[in-house]
């Protein structure tokens, strides 16, 4: 079961970042400009230094896989490896389509109907 988890939802528009610890729930939304791509790895470290999170193997990471914007989906996903490696969490990807609006009863649904997947290989990108 997926208990705290941080969600990547990195597509190319309205991108945001959430993050659910202790059963309290932080959205924060990336700003659209150029350099957002290159920033997505030290706003995710400053959002766990923010709220104290601890990064074991019950932590999750939970990554948006397309259809999107190419760069932001390919970024999002080699950050969210890269924790991954680093720290032996859980990685899970899902459709965008699965989730509708981006809020943690929506997110929430899609665990449970267990439309997130371990199998991140095919992401989907629009042209």
């Amino acid at each position: 079961m997926i208990k705290d988890f941080l969600i990547l939802n990195c597509i190319g528009k309205n991108d945001k970042i959430g993050l659910k610890i202790d059963n309290k729930f932080y959205i924060h939304d990336l700003k659209q400009k150029k350099n957002k791509n290159d920033e997505l790895a030290s706003i995710i470290l400053n959002l766990l230094k923010k709220y104290k999170v601890k990064i074991d193997k019950n932590f999750s990471i939970l990554v948006n896989s397309g259809p999107g914007s190419f760069s932001s989906i390919r970024i999002s996903l080699a950050v969210a490896k890269g924790i991954k490696i680093s720290k032996k969490i859980n990685l899970f990807g899902f459709k965008n389509s699965d989730l509708g609006q981006f809020n943690l009863n929506n997110i929430e649904l899609l665990i449970k109907k267990k439309l997130v997947q371990k199998n991140l290989i095919k992401p989907l990108y629009i042209s």
